[in-house]
């Protein structure tokens, strides 16, 4: 079995009770059935609490009127933990925030950006993110057939988000660009093309005039600025089509919806210029917007893009993560026009994992981003 992890992978060790935003309350928390099974079985006085705690029925935790796990104490820390140990814990308590897909002889892990620490890491990642592959022995499971395509792809976009000698938004067209093509080929059923799609990103001259055809489109949607506001407006619209699932989430994003677009195109490309003139001159020991999204972009584009396998759904798993990179960097500048020209990482690293609450821990808003 492959194992596959990003190079700040090491880097995380949960801070339990100093975590700012815990991720024992907010959602429900589900239960595996083996430690159902564990938990029902469970002698002796502690036993019953347990049971007490857990509704069997729906395979979760009981919450209190606060969201709050029945397990969670007042100081943010794990009562069963105390009681029972490590080894008491269910699937996700034990590996939150470590997200695994597994395809056949393959098992990918990476930190999902929900967790506030992990988006620290992540914000402070100053060199393009590597990924370390380690052959290890694991128990015979079935997965699903992995085709060596998708991975192939996924390393072709990989490098041209990481190419830093073109801006964000060029590295953004291309990879989108080449989903598009690759989704055609897919839905003819004809994937020995792939190849010529794969070399056109990937050969010098190619690519090159790839870059060329990506500067040209972008100019011209630039210029046009009702479309781009449009465009930006629209993106930023369909996350009122997802599920809520903080009571203060609908409120926030009206509050960012008011700031970015309440005053039309024109207020809008000036705030644009302003923020964009603001990070790059930012002080080089503070967040360097750029290098973000690129981490950003590459986080969504790992962590997703080979469910594909399941679905198919090639250009859908990259629109969803451009789209959630867009409407991020949206909100930053939202943040910055309410706080009167100012942002620091603290707020970038909370405006991520808030984000990511509502995208990544729900299967609805996940495929509903993707459609």
């Amino acid at each position: 079995m492959l194992y596959v992890r990003p190079d700040y992978y090491d880097k995380f060790k949960c801070v339990a009770d100093r975590c700012e935003a815990t991720c024992c309350a907010g959602w429900q928390i589900v239960i595996d059935e083996e430690a159902l099974c564990r938990y029902k079985s469970e002698s002796g006085e502690y036993g019953e609490v347990l049971r007490e705690r857990i509704d069997f029925a729906e395979g979760v935790f009981v919450q209190d009127c606060h969201k709050r796990c029945a397990f969670l104490k007042e100081n943010n820390l794990c009562e069963m933990y105390e009681q029972l140990g490590e080894d008491s814990l269910c699937f996700t308590c034990a590996n939150y925030p470590r997200h695994i897909e597994e395809f056949e002889n393959l098992r990918e892990i990476t930190l999902t950006v929900s967790c506030p620490e992990v988006a620290r890491i992540l914000l402070e990642q100053k060199e393009p993110v590597k990924f370390s592959e380690e052959e290890l022995d694991a128990d015979e499971e079935e997965f699903d057939d992995f085709d060596s395509y998708l991975e192939d792809a996924r390393k072709i976009m990989i490098a041209l988000l990481q190419n830093r000698r073109l801006s964000v938004a060029v590295r953004v067209a291309l990879v989108r660009k080449m989903a598009e093509e690759m989704q055609n080929i897919i839905e003819e059923s004809d994937l020995f093309d792939l190849a010529d799609v794969f070399e056109n990103y990937e050969e010098e001259a190619k690519l090159a005039n790839a870059v060329r055809e990506a500067e040209q489109e972008l100019k011209t949607f630039y210029e046009n600025r009702e479309e781009s506001f449009q465009y930006s407006k629209a993106v930023f619209d369909r996350l009122y089509e997802l599920e809520f699932l903080s009571d203060d989430w609908e409120e926030y994003l009206n509050r960012c919806k008011k700031i970015l677009y309440g005053e039309g195109v024109q207020t809008y490309h000036e705030m644009q210029k302003r923020f964009k003139e603001y990070c790059m001159q930012a002080p080089l020991d503070s967040v360097n917007m750029d290098i973000l999204l690129e981490q950003l972009l590459v986080y969504f584009v790992f962590a997703y893009f080979c469910g594909a396998v399941y679905d198919d759904n090639v250009i859908g798993k990259i629109k969803m993560s451009i789209d959630s990179v867009t409407v991020l960097y949206q909100m930053f500048l939202a943040k910055w026009k309410e706080q009167e020209g100012t942002i620091s990482g603290e707020d970038i690293k909370k405006i991520v994992y808030r984000y990511s609450r509502e995208l990544e821990h729900s299967d609805v808003n996940l495929e509903r981003m993707q459609s």
